[in-house]
C-alpha cells in the first residue's frame, strides 16, 4: 500500500517504510528530522518538467492534467518505479513524502495513482 505525506508533517509510526521523492532536498529541514528511509529522487518528474509546472499558474487544472501525462509518460520508463514496486514486496506500507502543501495537486499523488493502476 502507498500513501503520500508531507516530509514536513511529523514522522508517524503508521508511515511504514518512508521514501522522498523529491528531486531536491526539502528547504529547512535537517536529515534528522525528516527521519527517511530512502531518498529516491530518481523517481521524481523531471528537471525540465517540474520547470515547466511551476511556470504555469499555480491551481491551474489544465496544467495539472498536462502535468499528469507528462509525468506518467516520464515514469512508464522510468527504472525507479520497479525499485518502488520491490520495495512494496517487502514492506505492507511505503509512505511517498514530498515538499509540496498541497495534497492532491502534487507529483507525489500522481505516482501513488500510477503505482495502484500500472502494475
Amino acid at each position: 500500500m502507498f500513501t503520500v505525506k508531507r516530509i514536513y508533517d511529523p514522522p508517524a509510526p503508521e508511515d511504514g517504510f518512508r521514501v522522498l521523492v523529491d528531486r531536491l532536498w526539502p528547504r529547512g529541514l535537517s536529515k534528522e528530522r525528516a527521519d527517511i528511509d530512502l531518498w529516491l529522487k530518481e523517481v521524481a518528474p523531471s528537471t525540465e518538467l517540474r520547470r515547466w509546472f511551476h511556470q504555469n499558474p499555480s491551481g491551474e487544472h489544465q496544467a495539472f492534467d498536462e502535468f499528469r501525462a507528462r509525468y506518467e509518460s516520464e515514469l512508464d520508463t522510468n527504472p525507479a518505479v520497479e525499485e518502488l514496486r520491490t520495495l512494496a514486496r517487502q514492506h505492507p506500507v511505503i509512505t511517498l513524502l514530498v515538499g509540496l502543501r498541497d495534497p492532491e495537486v502534487n507529483h507525489g499523488k500522481v505516482l501513488e495513482e500510477y503505482l495502484e493502476h500500472h502494475p
